[in-house]
């Protein structure tokens, strides 16, 4: 999947991805906030580079407040790539990852510490 962004000016509110590094053997980022198409551009890069460099990435969405299709999509697309692991999903995301069928093929874990301390995910 390639995906340009269509819009280079800065989003509207804080940044959506909160931090970034690596723990436990595994590349975390945190992403925070409302992601969608005009605001998911910043953790599509940090997704798509922690890809190209480690075998295991942690996305924290213990703050994100709001999900679109375009956030499904990708996750989808870093998950076929790597072993994405989804740690701390709020209710509400929960709820998205489930009424779109993608928590059968995702995993994820109840928080971080969990998330990072999982097997690697059978290939």
């Amino acid at each position: 999947m390639v995906r340009e962004p269509l819009d280079r000016s800065a989003p509207a509110g804080p940044p959506v991805v909160a931090s970034e590094g690596e723990t436990g053997g595994c590349w975390v980022v945190r992403a925070q906030g409302d992601l969608d198409s005009d605001t998911i551009d910043p953790l599509f890069i940090a997704l798509w580079q922690a890809v190209a460099g480690h075998r295991a990435v942690v996305l924290d969405a213990s703050a994100v407040t709001f999900a679109d299709s375009s956030f499904l999509s990708l996750l989808i697309e870093v998950h076929r790539r790597t072993d994405l692991r989804l740690a701390s999903p709020g209710t509400s995301l929960a709820r998205l990852l489930r009424t779109a069928g993608v928590d059968r093929v995702l995993r994820s874990f109840p928080s971080l510490d969990a998330a990072i301390g999982a097997p690697p995910a059978a290939s």
